[in-house]
């Protein structure tokens, strides 16, 4: 049967036909609930069950865990980096070349040009003070420039207070910096006028600069410290851990030393300071020491020495762990590596750095065992942790880890699947060894779980954020974010 449908002014449209078939097919395809094909089934299947693994551990509100985390604190400054080096008139030129530290803008222009073509991150020391001075008077006229608390121990600190911790952060802080955190995280050190700033420039993937072009999203950071490399909150940090007592230490941030200009001895005595500290942290007190880029052979021979035997915890990314391991097979420093390595790959390199550092502290005095290696990737996020060790809830740690990434570069709590993609493969050797096991990821359950020798492992797919908002800090939330679920 037909109907006709009427109007207010009793008009029968059924005579219209065509013309109102038309409108009827068009505005019912405008408001058609939106078509999800396979792909964003899958998405929201591992989605849901990645939350649901985060949910099955949690932290007490009530008793709140402890954190002390140091040192250092800064304003970052975080601008579209090829929109300010174009503002400032620096195109690339010549061959991209690595340098340890910047003295001025040809340096600089090949340093990006380094790194901007695989999308590695890299952090620089700027030697030249009219340089860095032109490249923060120019970033505030870049549109979106934004401003906030940066530093790897303040924003390490945020994310845990966010997430259920009270945090003793060690850092010289200006007044207004201080106003700006969680009334969970107290503040110890010297008050200045004046904070180091560091100018993050974010490029996203497919940014081109010249004829160069970003494989992926990441950043390029400056800075000129003059209080962050003397680790100038160590003495007022050290006096409150003894009545602090953290269920957690958190070291990070040294990379500010790298090829800082010290005084002869300077580092050195600074890195024994440390050293003395961390040693001195009870029994019962778990110490994570988180890495970041450096390139400094010298420096990192010290953390060797001096740091790294005193944590029990480490958190680095896919650039930082072959790093620390041609350092520890004692082979020159890698300073450029795959940005978008395999699973069996990194697995191995995890296998051999856990064993290597555990090997190393056998011949130092007062050291603590390796238990527990976090890598963090754009794919997936790796956790290994010694069996009979303090550290629990590895399977959601892992989850969390994965989602705090898209949380934090998509720049919100909410995820949202057509933001994300997934570019882990569809199954995975657990090694590159012939005849390795290899494991399907599941959409119901992402996070795959497995023991080897004394320890067990845990993987999990990221849910790469494709509308990215910053990629800065990225590395110090999601380590933040998978430690508080295992204190």
């Amino acid at each position: 049967m037909t109907m006709a449908v009427v109007f207010g002014g009793g008009f029968p449209l059924l005579k219209y036909g065509a013309p109102f078939s038309l409108v009827v097919v068009l505005v019912a395809y405008w408001l058609r609930p939106p078509v999800h094909g396979p792909l964003d089934v899958r998405l929201d299947n591992v989605l849901s069950s990645l939350l649901r693994a985060e949910r099955k551990a949690g932290v007490d509100h009530v008793a709140r865990p402890r954190v002390a985390i140091g040192f250092g604190g800064c304003v970052d400054i975080t601008v579209d980096g090829v929109m300010l080096l174009n503002k400032i008139g620096l195109q690339p030129s010549g061959q991209p070349v690595h340098h340890n530290y910047i003295e001025n803008a040809q340096q600089l222009v090949e340093s990006f040009a380094y790194f901007f073509p695989p999308g590695a991150a890299s952090e620089r020391y700027v030697l030249n003070d009219t340089l860095f001075s032109q490249l923060v008077e120019a970033s505030r006229e870049i549109p979106g420039n934004r401003w906030s608390v940066g530093g790897n121990a303040p924003v390490m600190a945020g994310r845990m207070a966010m997430e259920g911790c009270d945090v003793l952060l060690g850092a010289n802080f200006s007044p207004d910096l201080t106003d700006v955190l969680s009334q969970h995280i107290s503040v110890v050190g010297s008050v200045i006028d004046e904070p180091d700033i560091h100018l993050i420039l974010e490029y996203p993937s497919g940014a081109t600069w010249g004829q160069y072009t970003s494989k992926r999203a990441n950043r390029y950071i400056v800075h000129s410290d003059v209080h962050n490399p003397y680790l100038a909150s160590i003495q007022e940090f050290e006096e409150k851990l003894k009545d602090f007592q953290p269920d957690l230490l958190v070291i990070g941030g040294l990379q500010m030393m790298d090829n800082f200009p010290f005084k002869l001895g300077e580092r050195e005595v600074l890195l024994s300071h440390l050293a003395r500290l961390l040693s001195s942290a009870a029994p019962n007190t778990s110490v994570h020491f988180e890495m970041a880029s450096f390139v400094d052979e010298g420096l990192l021979g010290e953390l060797l020495k001096r740091v790294l035997p005193h944590a029990d915890s480490l958190g680095m990314n896919e650039q930082e762990l072959p790093n620390l391991l041609s350092l520890l097979r004692g082979e020159s420093v890698t300073v450029l590596s795959d940005p978008n390595p395999r699973v069996a790959t990194v697995l191995d390199q995890m296998r051999e750095l856990y064993r290597l550092v555990n090997e190393h502290r056998h011949m130092i005095p007062s050291s603590r065992q390796l238990t527990r290696l976090h890598v963090h990737t754009l794919a997936f996020q790796a956790i290994i942790v010694t069996r009979g060790s303090s550290w629990k809830n590895i399977m959601s740690a892992t989850a969390k880890a994965s989602l705090t990434a898209n949380r934090h570069v998509c720049g919100s709590p909410e995820i949202d699947p057509g933001k994300a993609k997934l570019i882990m493969d569809e199954s995975f050797s657990i090694s590159r060894q012939e005849g390795s096991q290899r494991i399907p990821l599941l959409e119901t359950r992402p996070v795959s779980c497995w023991e080897e020798d004394d320890y067990k492992i845990c993987v999990a797919p990221v849910l790469v954020c494709t509308d990215v908002y910053q990629t800065a800090g990225g590395g110090d939330n999601i380590s933040a974010a998978g430690l508080v679920l295992q204190i």
